[in-house]
């Protein structure tokens, strides 16, 4: 079995290559996916990530708005190493 990892900026094509990777019967996982579930109000994950970042990463709905943490963490490099250093080990990112 091969193990393969779609990489890559905006608009280079990921999406495009998983869906054909779907469309023969390829196994996809998406990160992206797995970490909006991981995220969800309530979880531990979410509870995880609010207790590091505080509650001005929240949407009025109370869920984790991504693109607020994604600029914090890609403006603060120490932020962008705690994320990395605690959350990747649960898969968030």
């Amino acid at each position: 079995m091969r193990l393969v990892g779609l990489t890559g900026g905006i608009s280079s094509g990921k999406s495009t290559v998983s869906t054909l990777f779907k469309a023969h019967g390829i196994p996809v996982v998406d990160a992206d996916v797995v970490a909006r579930d991981v995220l969800k109000k309530g979880t531990g994950g979410w509870k995880k990530v609010v207790s590091a970042f505080g509650e001005e990463i929240l949407q009025p709905d109370g869920e984790v708005d991504r693109p607020r943490l994604g600029q914090i963490v890609f403006s603060d490099s120490g932020k962008r190493q705690l994320l990395n250093r605690n959350f990747c080990l649960i898969g968030l990112f």
